[in-house]
């Protein structure tokens, strides 16, 4: 294992990562491509640049130029452009207005029941469901909600389409035939729908989570981070490359990213994270205390699922922006996050030391 030769390679892919995200944030503002955040307490982010993630394939493409011996960084590299090229296309596609969603606010002096909510006094909300469209126009006329913005709601391709095209850096990943085992077993042909399987969790759990500026990037980085202390100590150096990677781009994006955000990843970026993350764990051997890793973004992805069950009720989806709703500041929520990130890094580390060893 060569030391130097990762540091280098984190180096290099951190100040790339920094270089180009601030040529792309240029770029973005130049033609006036921003994003317009859909949650009330977010509309002051407005006008901010967003696909952002278009520099990490930048600097993924840099890396493979110049580690392109090295057979787990180029896998990786293949399959997080791969997602990259994928989300861009989601971004792509977003630019075009759907419909525009009503924000009301409660001005009277009594809680107002809409929808599935009950509005406080002074408490706004977005109409999305049928029946708060149905109910909007008369309270407002009867002076009980007042009509205080518009947010254009980008378009979407159907659930199917999108499900369809997130399969395809998990079949990739399974037609290379680098991952034949995964948490001591072999695979065999079982190693197509686990690799399916994986990379599409990863991928909708990280586009979940990104929501809040540095929210997504921070702890990707722990993560991956925890993941290179986590191969160094327990005899898998293998995993200092491919995490090595995620870390560096990560904490790249964030001197820009972080609060208060210059630039959102987009899903170009969120896309890139999940599916390489993702794609490393496999690639290392690492599931169990990868995905412990993530547990963050996993266990507000099976929130976010109950909600849409309608098994619990959330004000607004996912649990951040409840969290957000409900008046935790941002920054709280992030460092919250982040925190609880890092314990359950540590809970793993130590459970492996001490427990498992």
């Amino acid at each position: 294992m060569d030391l130097t030769n990762i540091i280098t390679m984190f180096l290099i892919t951190f100040f790339a990562t920094v270089i180009f995200t601030w040529f792309v944030r240029k770029t973005l503002r130049d033609a006036d491509l921003s994003d317009n955040p859909i949650v009330s307490e977010h509309r002051h982010k407005a006008g901010t640049p967003t696909m952002g993630g278009i520099a990490f394939l930048f600097a993924i493409l840099l890396i493979l130029s110049l580690y392109y011996k090295n057979t787990n960084l180029l896998i990786i590299s293949f399959i997080m452009l791969t997602g990259g090229v994928m989300g861009l296309l989601d971004d792509l596609l977003g630019l075009r207005v759907k419909e525009y969603q009503k924000v009301v606010k409660n001005v009277s002096d009594s809680v107002v029941p809409i929808g599935l909510l009950d509005l406080g006094v002074g408490e706004e909300a977005r109409i999305t469901t049928d029946k708060a469209k149905e109910q909007v126009g008369a309270l407002v006329e009867e002076g009980k909600l007042e009509i205080v913005a518009e947010i254009p709601i980008k378009y979407e391709p159907s659930e199917g389409v999108k499900i369809i095209v997130q399969l395809l850096p998990g079949l990739f990943l399974a037609f290379t035939g680098a991952v034949t085992t995964c948490g001591g077993f072999e695979l065999g042909l079982l190693a197509y729908p686990v690799l399916i399987i994986g990379v599409l969790g990863a991928i909708n759990a990280v586009n979940l989570i990104d929501g809040m500026d540095g929210l997504a990037a921070g702890i990707i980085a722990i993560a991956s981070f925890a993941c290179c202390v986590y191969g160094y100590m327990f005899g898998n150096p293998a995993a200092l490359y491919p995490f090595g990677l995620l870390t560096a781009i990560c904490l790249g994006f964030l001197v820009f990213n972080r609060y208060p955000a210059s630039i959102f990843m987009g899903d170009t970026g969120s896309f890139i994270l999940g599916t390489g993350y993702a794609a490393a764990v496999f690639l290392t051997d690492m599931p169990y205390f990868g995905v412990l890793a993530l547990a963050v973004p996993i266990v507000s992805t099976i929130i976010s699922l109950m909600h849409r069950a309608h098994i619990i009720t959330l004000p607004v989806e996912p649990l951040h922006h409840t969290l957000n709703y409900k008046g935790i500041s941002e920054i709280k929520i992030v460092l919250s996050y982040w925190l609880l990130t890092v314990v359950v890094c540590v809970i793993g580390i130590l459970g492996k030391l001490y427990l498992f060893s």
